[in-house]
């Protein structure tokens, strides 16, 4: 069975001594509004963690709101973390069937457009999950076209082609995580498809808030 990447959504109000664990997996956190300590370390929003350990979330004064994707073999249930006044759901997971082979980097990022920016025709060197924050953005793949919203989730195999385009009236953003080859660490992982669109100007722009080595040993 292969790996699957989930993607959950936790609120959790402040209280006194309320804060939820978290058993060891690779992940990537992104505090989406509030805020949050995680390992003696505060995050406010906009702020991201990633680790692999077990580990415990604590909600900051005004509590937390925080994007979490996690990387697990295949045979392994979702990970609904549980605490007083706490609610999660799981917002989407995929089966990882284009996981590359040999040793692995979990990148999270941002990636920004600017209003009427798009991304051309392109493909990356892992699969991965991707959460809009802010605008608005359209996806075409497979001779279809899905439009998401903010909050919206959507999963890119990789290898599979893809045009994105942002909306024409305001900035859009997405949160991203992506499971690639350890040598792309600190390197782009996007692919143009069409040759005249390599050097065209690039409309997108990135913020890698994690590119960390690591060590998994689910069945791919």
């Amino acid at each position: 069975m292969h790996p699957v990447l989930r993607l959950y959504e936790d609120v959790l109000s402040s209280a006194e001594n309320v804060e939820f664990r978290l058993a060891a997996l690779p992940r990537f956190i992104f505090v989406v509004h509030g805020s949050a300590t995680i390992e003696g370390k505060t995050l406010k929003e906009g702020d991201a963690w990633q680790g692999s350990n077990a580990t415990k979330v604590k909600p900051g004064p005004a509590g937390v709101t925080c994007w979490r994707w996690e990387l697990a073999r295949g045979d392994q249930g979702s990970s609904f973390a549980c605490a007083p006044g706490m609610v999660t759901r799981e917002k989407m997971s995929a089966y990882l069937e284009t996981l590359p082979k040999g040793e692995l980097l979990l990148r999270g990022d941002s990636v920004a457009f600017p209003p009427g920016g798009c991304a051309y025709k392109h493909s990356h060197q892992g699969p991965g999950i991707r959460c809009l924050i802010e605008g608005g953005i359209r996806i075409d793949t497979h001779g279809r076209s899905t439009s998401y919203g903010v909050g919206g989730a959507w999963y890119e195999s990789g290898p599979d082609a893809v045009f994105a385009q942002g909306a024409a009236d305001k900035p859009t953003r997405f949160i991203r995580v992506m499971i690639l080859p350890r040598e792309l660490t600190g390197k782009s992982s996007i692919s143009y498809v069409n040759e005249e669109d390599k050097a065209k100007p690039k409309s997108q722009s990135y913020k890698i808030f994690a590119d960390a080595p690591i060590e998994f040993t689910g069945k791919r």
